[in-house]
Protein backbone atom coordinates (compact mmCIF):
# COMPACT_ATOMS: atom_id res chain seq x y z
CA UNK A 1 0.00 0.00 0.00
CA UNK A 2 1.47 3.34 -0.97
CA UNK A 3 2.01 5.87 1.75
CA UNK A 4 -0.42 8.41 0.30
CA UNK A 5 -3.17 5.80 -0.02
CA UNK A 6 -2.63 4.72 3.57
CA UNK A 7 -2.76 8.29 4.86
CA UNK A 8 -5.94 9.00 2.91
CA UNK A 9 -7.67 6.30 4.93
CA UNK A 10 -6.81 8.01 8.21
CA UNK A 11 -8.82 11.20 7.75
CA UNK A 12 -12.18 12.37 6.44
CA UNK A 13 -12.91 15.53 4.44
CA UNK A 14 -14.01 17.17 7.70
CA UNK A 15 -10.70 16.24 9.33
CA UNK A 16 -8.78 17.70 6.39
CA UNK A 17 -10.75 20.94 6.62
CA UNK A 18 -9.90 21.26 10.32
CA UNK A 19 -6.25 20.49 9.61
CA UNK A 20 -6.16 23.17 6.90
CA UNK A 21 -7.64 25.81 9.22
CA UNK A 22 -5.19 24.91 12.00
CA UNK A 23 -2.28 25.05 9.55
CA UNK A 24 -3.27 28.46 8.16
CA UNK A 25 -3.52 29.87 11.69
CA UNK A 26 -0.11 28.49 12.56
CA UNK A 27 1.48 29.83 9.36
CA UNK A 28 0.08 33.31 10.01
CA UNK A 29 1.64 33.36 13.48
CA UNK A 30 4.91 32.04 12.05
CA UNK A 31 5.31 35.04 9.75
CA UNK A 32 6.18 37.17 12.78
CA UNK A 33 7.68 34.49 15.00
CA UNK A 34 9.34 31.66 13.02
CA UNK A 35 8.85 28.26 14.65
CA UNK A 36 9.47 24.60 13.96
CA UNK A 37 7.40 21.77 15.45
CA UNK A 38 9.56 18.77 16.30
CA UNK A 39 7.85 15.52 17.21
CA UNK A 40 9.73 13.20 19.57
CA UNK A 41 8.41 9.71 19.97
CA UNK A 42 9.72 6.25 20.60
CA UNK A 43 8.78 2.77 21.55
CA UNK A 44 8.74 1.70 25.16
CA UNK A 45 11.80 2.76 27.20
CA UNK A 46 13.56 4.20 24.16
CA UNK A 47 14.58 7.35 26.06
CA UNK A 48 12.28 10.12 24.79
CA UNK A 49 12.40 12.07 28.05
CA UNK A 50 16.18 11.74 28.24
CA UNK A 51 16.59 12.85 24.62
CA UNK A 52 14.52 16.03 25.06
CA UNK A 53 16.23 16.87 28.36
CA UNK A 54 19.71 16.48 26.86
CA UNK A 55 18.68 18.30 23.66
CA UNK A 56 17.59 21.36 25.65
CA UNK A 57 20.37 21.17 28.29
CA UNK A 58 23.17 21.06 25.72
CA UNK A 59 21.77 23.99 23.76
CA UNK A 60 21.08 26.17 26.79
CA UNK A 61 24.47 25.43 28.39
CA UNK A 62 26.58 25.48 25.23
CA UNK A 63 27.35 21.76 25.26
CA UNK A 64 30.03 19.98 23.28
CA UNK A 65 28.39 19.68 19.86
CA UNK A 66 31.19 19.62 17.26
CA UNK A 67 29.00 18.38 14.39
CA UNK A 68 26.22 20.91 15.03
CA UNK A 69 27.38 23.60 12.62
CA UNK A 70 25.61 26.65 14.10
CA UNK A 71 27.10 25.92 17.52
CA UNK A 72 30.53 24.97 16.20
CA UNK A 73 30.82 28.22 14.22
CA UNK A 74 29.76 30.35 17.20
CA UNK A 75 26.62 31.69 15.52
CA UNK A 76 24.27 30.83 18.38
CA UNK A 77 24.13 33.74 20.81
CA UNK A 78 21.81 32.06 23.30
CA UNK A 79 19.08 29.43 23.74
CA UNK A 80 16.35 29.73 26.35
CA UNK A 81 12.95 28.34 27.33
CA UNK A 82 9.75 30.29 26.65
CA UNK A 83 6.08 29.69 27.36
CA UNK A 84 4.66 27.13 24.99
CA UNK A 85 1.93 28.24 22.56
CA UNK A 86 -0.54 25.42 23.32
CA UNK A 87 -2.15 26.12 26.70
CA UNK A 88 -4.22 22.92 26.64
CA UNK A 89 -1.14 20.65 26.38
CA UNK A 90 0.83 19.79 29.56
CA UNK A 91 4.32 21.28 29.77
CA UNK A 92 7.29 18.94 29.50
CA UNK A 93 8.80 19.15 32.99
CA UNK A 94 12.36 19.83 31.88
CA UNK A 95 13.60 21.15 35.22
CA UNK A 96 12.40 18.09 37.15
CA UNK A 97 13.96 15.70 34.63
CA UNK A 98 17.32 17.50 34.71
CA UNK A 99 17.29 17.38 38.50
CA UNK A 100 16.75 13.61 38.34
CA UNK A 101 19.60 13.16 35.86
CA UNK A 102 22.16 15.54 37.34
CA UNK A 103 21.45 15.63 41.09
CA UNK A 104 19.90 12.25 41.88
CA UNK A 105 21.56 10.35 39.01
CA UNK A 106 18.38 8.45 38.29
CA UNK A 107 16.60 8.18 34.96
CA UNK A 108 13.44 10.32 34.80
CA UNK A 109 9.97 8.81 34.61
CA UNK A 110 8.85 7.55 31.23
CA UNK A 111 6.46 9.49 29.02
CA UNK A 112 2.89 8.81 30.14
CA UNK A 113 1.02 11.39 28.06
CA UNK A 114 1.61 14.11 25.50
CA UNK A 115 3.62 17.17 26.58
CA UNK A 116 5.29 20.15 24.97
CA UNK A 117 8.18 22.56 25.49
CA UNK A 118 9.27 25.67 23.56
CA UNK A 119 12.99 26.32 23.16
CA UNK A 120 13.98 29.55 21.42
CA UNK A 121 17.37 29.98 19.74
CA UNK A 122 18.82 33.37 18.88
CA UNK A 123 21.47 33.08 16.18
CA UNK A 124 23.30 34.86 13.39
CA UNK A 125 22.69 33.54 9.89
CA UNK A 126 25.72 32.27 7.97
CA UNK A 127 24.45 34.21 4.95
CA UNK A 128 24.75 37.99 4.79
CA UNK A 129 21.68 38.11 2.54
CA UNK A 130 19.63 36.10 5.06
CA UNK A 131 20.71 38.42 7.88
CA UNK A 132 18.92 41.28 6.08
CA UNK A 133 15.54 39.49 6.08
CA UNK A 134 15.68 37.09 9.04
CA UNK A 135 15.20 37.97 12.68
CA UNK A 136 17.85 35.41 13.61
CA UNK A 137 15.41 33.80 16.00
CA UNK A 138 13.83 30.35 15.83
CA UNK A 139 11.37 28.78 18.29
CA UNK A 140 11.37 24.99 18.44
CA UNK A 141 8.16 23.49 19.81
CA UNK A 142 9.16 20.03 21.03
CA UNK A 143 6.17 17.69 21.18
CA UNK A 144 6.70 14.56 23.28
CA UNK A 145 4.22 11.71 22.94
CA UNK A 146 4.18 7.99 23.84
CA UNK A 147 5.12 5.46 21.20
CA UNK A 148 2.25 3.30 22.41
CA UNK A 149 -0.17 5.95 21.16
CA UNK A 150 1.66 6.24 17.85
CA UNK A 151 1.19 2.53 17.18
CA UNK A 152 -2.57 3.11 17.32
CA UNK A 153 -2.50 5.21 14.15
CA UNK A 154 -2.61 2.21 11.76
CA UNK A 155 -5.95 1.26 13.38
CA UNK A 156 -7.53 4.24 11.60
CA UNK A 157 -7.13 2.38 8.32
CA UNK A 158 -8.51 -0.95 9.63
CA UNK A 159 -12.04 -2.06 10.41
CA UNK A 160 -12.85 -4.28 13.37
CA UNK A 161 -12.63 -7.53 11.37
CA UNK A 162 -9.16 -6.63 10.03
CA UNK A 163 -8.02 -5.63 13.51
CA UNK A 164 -9.28 -8.93 14.99
CA UNK A 165 -7.76 -11.06 12.24
CA UNK A 166 -4.33 -9.44 12.57
CA UNK A 167 -4.44 -9.62 16.38
CA UNK A 168 -5.02 -13.38 16.38
CA UNK A 169 -2.44 -13.98 13.65
CA UNK A 170 0.21 -12.14 15.66
CA UNK A 171 -0.84 -13.83 18.91
CA UNK A 172 0.08 -17.19 17.36
CA UNK A 173 3.64 -16.14 16.48
CA UNK A 174 6.16 -18.32 18.37
CA UNK A 175 7.42 -15.37 20.43
CA UNK A 176 3.85 -14.60 21.60
CA UNK A 177 2.00 -17.93 21.59
CA UNK A 178 2.57 -18.86 25.25
CA UNK A 179 1.75 -15.35 26.47
CA UNK A 180 -1.51 -15.21 24.51
CA UNK A 181 -2.63 -18.77 25.32
CA UNK A 182 -5.07 -17.84 28.10
CA UNK A 183 -6.69 -15.04 26.09
CA UNK A 184 -7.01 -17.24 22.98
CA UNK A 185 -8.49 -20.06 25.05
CA UNK A 186 -11.05 -17.71 26.58
CA UNK A 187 -11.91 -16.25 23.16
CA UNK A 188 -12.48 -19.75 21.77
CA UNK A 189 -15.37 -20.21 24.22
CA UNK A 190 -17.16 -17.05 23.07
CA UNK A 191 -19.92 -16.90 20.47
CA UNK A 192 -19.72 -13.51 18.70
CA UNK A 193 -23.36 -13.80 17.64
CA UNK A 194 -24.59 -14.22 21.22
CA UNK A 195 -26.31 -11.34 22.99
CA UNK A 196 -24.03 -8.56 24.20
CA UNK A 197 -22.89 -9.14 27.77
CA UNK A 198 -20.94 -6.52 29.73
CA UNK A 199 -19.16 -9.07 31.93
CA UNK A 200 -18.07 -11.14 28.94
CA UNK A 201 -16.72 -8.00 27.26
CA UNK A 202 -14.87 -6.99 30.43
CA UNK A 203 -13.31 -10.43 30.93
CA UNK A 204 -12.13 -10.53 27.32
CA UNK A 205 -10.69 -7.00 27.53
CA UNK A 206 -8.86 -7.77 30.78
CA UNK A 207 -7.41 -11.02 29.40
CA UNK A 208 -6.34 -9.27 26.19
CA UNK A 209 -4.71 -6.44 28.17
CA UNK A 210 -2.85 -8.91 30.37
CA UNK A 211 -1.41 -10.57 27.27
CA UNK A 212 -0.30 -7.22 25.79
CA UNK A 213 1.39 -6.19 29.05
CA UNK A 214 3.25 -9.52 29.24
CA UNK A 215 4.57 -8.93 25.70
CA UNK A 216 6.05 -5.61 26.82
CA UNK A 217 8.13 -7.07 29.67
CA UNK A 218 11.93 -7.21 29.32
CA UNK A 219 12.04 -10.93 28.56
CA UNK A 220 10.08 -10.46 25.31
CA UNK A 221 10.51 -6.73 24.62
CA UNK A 222 7.86 -6.74 21.90
CA UNK A 223 6.83 -3.48 20.27
CA UNK A 224 3.70 -3.92 18.14
CA UNK A 225 1.04 -3.89 20.86
CA UNK A 226 -2.03 -1.88 19.85
CA UNK A 227 -4.38 -0.58 21.17
CA UNK A 228 -1.88 1.61 23.01
CA UNK A 229 -4.29 2.85 25.68
CA UNK A 230 -4.70 -0.73 26.90
CA UNK A 231 -1.11 -0.40 28.12
CA UNK A 232 -1.43 3.22 29.20
CA UNK A 233 -5.15 3.94 29.86
CA UNK A 234 -4.86 7.16 31.87
CA UNK A 235 -8.28 8.66 32.61
CA UNK A 236 -9.94 6.22 30.19
CA UNK A 237 -9.41 3.23 32.48
CA UNK A 238 -12.63 1.24 32.85
CA UNK A 239 -14.46 3.20 30.14
CA UNK A 240 -16.46 1.40 27.40
CA UNK A 241 -13.97 2.76 24.86
CA UNK A 242 -11.36 0.43 26.41
CA UNK A 243 -13.69 -2.47 27.16
CA UNK A 244 -13.39 -4.39 23.92
CA UNK A 245 -11.14 -7.08 22.45
CA UNK A 246 -10.60 -8.88 19.13
CA UNK A 247 -12.90 -11.80 18.38
CA UNK A 248 -11.83 -14.87 16.36
CA UNK A 249 -13.21 -16.21 13.07
CA UNK A 250 -15.63 -13.40 12.34
CA UNK A 251 -17.97 -14.01 9.40
CA UNK A 252 -18.31 -11.48 6.61
CA UNK A 253 -21.33 -9.22 6.60
CA UNK A 254 -22.93 -6.93 9.12
CA UNK A 255 -22.98 -8.03 12.76
CA UNK A 256 -26.41 -8.80 14.21
CA UNK A 257 -27.82 -5.88 16.16
CA UNK A 258 -27.50 -6.42 19.91
CA UNK A 259 -24.83 -9.10 19.54
CA UNK A 260 -21.46 -9.23 21.32
CA UNK A 261 -19.73 -8.65 17.98
CA UNK A 262 -21.82 -5.54 17.31
CA UNK A 263 -20.94 -4.14 20.74
CA UNK A 264 -17.23 -4.84 20.23
CA UNK A 265 -17.30 -3.22 16.78
CA UNK A 266 -19.05 -0.13 18.16
CA UNK A 267 -16.51 0.29 20.96
CA UNK A 268 -13.57 -0.28 18.61
CA UNK A 269 -14.90 2.46 16.31
CA UNK A 270 -15.49 4.72 19.33
CA UNK A 271 -11.88 4.17 20.38
CA UNK A 272 -10.70 5.30 16.95
CA UNK A 273 -13.10 8.26 16.82
CA UNK A 274 -12.64 9.67 20.33
CA UNK A 275 -9.06 8.61 21.18
CA UNK A 276 -6.93 7.91 18.10
CA UNK A 277 -8.26 10.34 15.51
CA UNK A 278 -8.06 13.50 17.69
CA UNK A 279 -4.48 12.61 18.58
CA UNK A 280 -3.60 12.25 14.89
CA UNK A 281 -5.45 15.41 13.80
CA UNK A 282 -4.40 17.71 16.66
CA UNK A 283 -0.78 16.65 17.01
CA UNK A 284 0.72 14.42 14.30
CA UNK A 285 -0.58 16.49 11.37
CA UNK A 286 0.97 19.66 12.86
CA UNK A 287 4.57 18.39 12.88
CA UNK A 288 7.39 19.69 10.67
CA UNK A 289 10.16 17.31 11.76
CA UNK A 290 10.15 13.97 13.57
CA UNK A 291 12.58 11.75 15.46
CA UNK A 292 11.63 8.14 16.24
CA UNK A 293 13.71 6.62 19.05
CA UNK A 294 14.01 2.84 19.38
CA UNK A 295 15.59 0.64 22.03
CA UNK A 296 17.26 -1.86 19.73
CA UNK A 297 19.46 -3.02 22.62
CA UNK A 298 16.50 -4.37 24.57
CA UNK A 299 15.17 -6.14 21.47
CA UNK A 300 18.62 -7.59 20.76
CA UNK A 301 18.69 -8.96 24.30
CA UNK A 302 15.30 -10.60 23.75
CA UNK A 303 16.27 -12.27 20.47
CA UNK A 304 15.22 -12.45 16.79
CA UNK A 305 11.49 -12.59 17.56
CA UNK A 306 11.68 -9.22 19.28
CA UNK A 307 13.82 -7.79 16.48
CA UNK A 308 11.33 -8.91 13.83
CA UNK A 309 8.52 -7.36 15.87
CA UNK A 310 10.47 -4.10 16.21
CA UNK A 311 10.96 -4.03 12.45
CA UNK A 312 7.20 -4.42 11.97
CA UNK A 313 6.53 -1.61 14.45
CA UNK A 314 8.92 0.81 12.74
CA UNK A 315 7.27 0.03 9.41
CA UNK A 316 3.80 0.81 10.77
CA UNK A 317 4.99 3.98 12.51
CA UNK A 318 6.69 5.51 9.47
CA UNK A 319 3.69 4.71 7.27
CA UNK A 320 1.50 6.97 9.44
CA UNK A 321 3.46 10.20 9.10
CA UNK A 322 2.74 12.81 6.45
CA UNK A 323 6.10 13.01 4.71
CA UNK A 324 7.02 15.29 1.85
CA UNK A 325 7.85 18.84 0.87
CA UNK A 326 5.07 20.98 -0.55
CA UNK A 327 5.07 24.23 -2.47
CA UNK A 328 4.35 27.69 -1.12
CA UNK A 329 0.56 27.46 -1.58
CA UNK A 330 0.15 23.85 -0.38
CA UNK A 331 2.24 24.57 2.71
CA UNK A 332 -0.28 27.25 3.73
CA UNK A 333 -2.96 24.57 4.17
CA UNK A 334 -1.08 21.37 5.04
CA UNK A 335 2.05 20.66 7.03
CA UNK A 336 4.37 17.90 5.84
CA UNK A 337 7.20 16.25 7.73
CA UNK A 338 10.20 16.83 5.49
CA UNK A 339 12.81 15.16 7.73
CA UNK A 340 12.50 11.98 9.81
CA UNK A 341 15.31 10.58 11.93
CA UNK A 342 15.17 6.98 13.18
CA UNK A 343 17.63 6.68 16.05
CA UNK A 344 18.74 3.68 18.11
CA UNK A 345 19.44 4.85 21.64
CA UNK A 346 21.83 3.55 24.33
CA UNK A 347 24.86 3.32 22.03
CA UNK A 348 26.89 3.94 25.21
CA UNK A 349 26.10 0.34 26.24
CA UNK A 350 28.49 -0.78 23.48
CA UNK A 351 32.12 -0.02 22.70
CA UNK A 352 32.45 2.49 19.85
CA UNK A 353 33.76 -0.31 17.60
CA UNK A 354 30.18 -1.69 17.50
CA UNK A 355 28.39 1.62 16.91
CA UNK A 356 28.48 1.24 13.12
CA UNK A 357 26.95 -2.23 13.42
CA UNK A 358 24.16 -0.87 15.63
CA UNK A 359 23.53 1.84 13.05
CA UNK A 360 23.42 -0.81 10.31
CA UNK A 361 20.76 -2.65 12.30
CA UNK A 362 18.70 0.56 12.47
CA UNK A 363 19.15 1.02 8.73
CA UNK A 364 17.79 -2.47 8.17
CA UNK A 365 14.82 -1.69 10.45
CA UNK A 366 13.98 1.47 8.50
CA UNK A 367 14.73 0.38 4.93
CA UNK A 368 11.61 -1.70 4.34
CA UNK A 369 9.39 1.02 5.81
CA UNK A 370 10.98 3.64 3.57
CA UNK A 371 10.38 1.45 0.51
CA UNK A 372 6.76 0.75 1.50
CA UNK A 373 5.75 4.35 2.24
CA UNK A 374 5.76 7.12 -0.32
CA UNK A 375 8.48 9.36 1.09
CA UNK A 376 8.83 11.55 -1.96
CA UNK A 377 10.33 14.87 -0.93
CA UNK A 378 11.12 13.76 2.61
CA UNK A 379 14.61 13.01 3.88
CA UNK A 380 14.99 10.00 6.18
CA UNK A 381 18.17 9.21 8.08
CA UNK A 382 19.23 6.69 10.72
CA UNK A 383 21.58 7.05 13.67
CA UNK A 384 23.02 5.13 16.62
CA UNK A 385 23.29 7.51 19.55
CA UNK A 386 23.09 8.08 23.29
CA UNK A 387 21.38 11.32 24.31
CA UNK A 388 23.08 10.98 27.71
CA UNK A 389 26.28 8.97 27.79
CA UNK A 390 26.30 6.90 30.98
CA UNK A 391 29.65 5.14 30.33
CA UNK A 392 33.17 5.88 29.23
CA UNK A 393 35.58 3.59 27.41
CA UNK A 394 38.76 1.88 28.57
CA UNK A 395 40.80 -1.31 28.20
CA UNK A 396 41.66 -4.20 30.50
CA UNK A 397 44.24 -6.94 30.16
CA UNK A 398 43.10 -10.56 30.22
CA UNK A 399 46.19 -12.74 29.98
CA UNK A 400 47.99 -11.59 26.85
CA UNK A 401 44.85 -10.07 25.38
CA UNK A 402 43.77 -6.45 25.77
CA UNK A 403 39.98 -6.09 25.77
CA UNK A 404 37.98 -2.90 25.07
CA UNK A 405 35.55 -2.22 27.94
CA UNK A 406 32.91 0.30 28.94
CA UNK A 407 33.02 1.76 32.46
CA UNK A 408 29.98 2.91 34.37
CA UNK A 409 27.72 2.24 37.36
CA UNK A 410 25.18 -0.51 36.56
CA UNK A 411 21.68 0.03 37.94
CA UNK A 412 20.87 -1.73 41.19
CA UNK A 413 19.70 -5.27 40.50
CA UNK A 414 21.33 -5.63 37.09
CA UNK A 415 23.18 -8.92 36.69
CA UNK A 416 25.87 -10.55 34.57
CA UNK A 417 26.04 -14.27 35.23
CA UNK A 418 26.13 -14.73 39.00
CA UNK A 419 27.18 -11.13 39.67
CA UNK A 420 24.46 -8.77 40.88
CA UNK A 421 25.22 -5.03 40.98
CA UNK A 422 24.42 -2.72 43.91
CA UNK A 423 23.81 0.51 41.97
CA UNK A 424 26.78 2.24 43.64
CA UNK A 425 29.92 0.53 42.38
CA UNK A 426 31.55 1.62 39.15
CA UNK A 427 32.43 -1.40 37.03
CA UNK A 428 34.35 -2.15 33.84
CA UNK A 429 32.36 -4.43 31.55
CA UNK A 430 33.34 -6.08 28.28
CA UNK A 431 30.08 -5.72 26.34
CA UNK A 432 31.07 -8.00 23.47
CA UNK A 433 30.44 -7.36 19.79
CA UNK A 434 27.29 -7.25 17.73
CA UNK A 435 27.12 -9.88 14.97
CA UNK A 436 29.02 -8.93 11.82
CA UNK A 437 26.14 -10.26 9.68
CA UNK A 438 23.16 -8.00 10.35
CA UNK A 439 20.61 -10.53 9.08
CA UNK A 440 21.61 -12.88 11.92
CA UNK A 441 19.89 -10.73 14.54
CA UNK A 442 16.55 -11.01 12.70
CA UNK A 443 16.60 -14.75 11.90
CA UNK A 444 15.31 -17.40 14.28
CA UNK A 445 17.95 -19.93 15.28
CA UNK A 446 20.87 -17.54 14.76
CA UNK A 447 23.33 -16.74 17.54
CA UNK A 448 22.34 -13.37 19.04
CA UNK A 449 22.88 -11.26 22.12
CA UNK A 450 20.21 -13.14 24.06
CA UNK A 451 21.86 -16.54 23.72
CA UNK A 452 25.54 -15.52 23.56
CA UNK A 453 27.05 -15.16 27.04
CA UNK A 454 29.95 -13.17 25.56
CA UNK A 455 27.61 -10.27 24.73
CA UNK A 456 26.48 -8.41 27.85
CA UNK A 457 23.96 -5.59 27.87
CA UNK A 458 23.20 -4.06 31.27
CA UNK A 459 21.59 -0.75 32.17
CA UNK A 460 23.65 2.00 33.81
CA UNK A 461 22.94 4.96 36.07
CA UNK A 462 23.32 8.47 34.63
CA UNK A 463 26.91 9.74 34.85
CA UNK A 464 28.47 12.11 37.34
CA UNK A 465 28.89 15.38 35.50
CA UNK A 466 32.42 16.68 35.10
CA UNK A 467 33.44 20.11 36.37
CA UNK A 468 35.92 22.61 35.00
CA UNK A 469 38.87 23.89 37.02
CA UNK A 470 36.67 26.85 37.96
CA UNK A 471 34.01 24.51 39.37
CA UNK A 472 31.51 24.97 36.53
CA UNK A 473 29.43 21.86 35.86
CA UNK A 474 29.60 20.80 32.22
CA UNK A 475 26.61 19.86 30.07
CA UNK A 476 25.33 16.31 29.76
CA UNK A 477 27.71 14.06 27.80
CA UNK A 478 26.33 12.27 24.75
CA UNK A 479 27.12 10.21 21.67
CA UNK A 480 26.11 11.77 18.33
CA UNK A 481 23.47 14.11 19.73
CA UNK A 482 25.17 16.81 17.66
CA UNK A 483 24.52 14.80 14.48
CA UNK A 484 20.85 14.49 15.43
CA UNK A 485 20.60 18.26 16.02
CA UNK A 486 22.27 19.05 12.72
CA UNK A 487 19.88 16.82 10.80
CA UNK A 488 16.72 17.96 12.60
CA UNK A 489 17.21 21.73 12.91
CA UNK A 490 20.57 22.67 11.36
CA UNK A 491 19.17 23.91 8.04
CA UNK A 492 16.81 26.33 9.84
CA UNK A 493 19.82 27.99 11.51
CA UNK A 494 21.86 28.35 8.30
Amino acid sequence: MAGTEHLASLTTYTDEARIALDTMAGRATGLWSPSLRLGVTGLSRAGKTVFISSFVHNLIHGGRLPLFEAQKSGRISRAFLEQQPDDAVPRFQYEDHIDSLVTSRIWPESTRAISELRLTIEYESASGWSRLFSSGKLSIDIVDYPGEWLLDLPLLGKNYREFSKEAFEMAEFPVRADLSADWRALSATIDPTAAADEMVARNLAESFSKYLKACKEDGRALSTLPPGRFLMPGDLEGSPALTFAPLPDLADGRARSGSLQAMMERRYEAYKTHVVKPFFREHITRLDRQIVLIDAMQALNAGPGAMADLERAVMEILACFRPGRGGFLTDLFSRRIDRILVAATKADHLHHESHDRLQAIVRRLADRAIKKANFSGAEVDVLAMAAVRATREGTVKQGRETLPVIIGTPLKGETIGDEKFDGKTETAIFPGDLPAKIDDVFEQGKNTASDDPAVRFVRFRPPKLEKTAEGVTLSLPHIRLDRALQFLIGDHLA
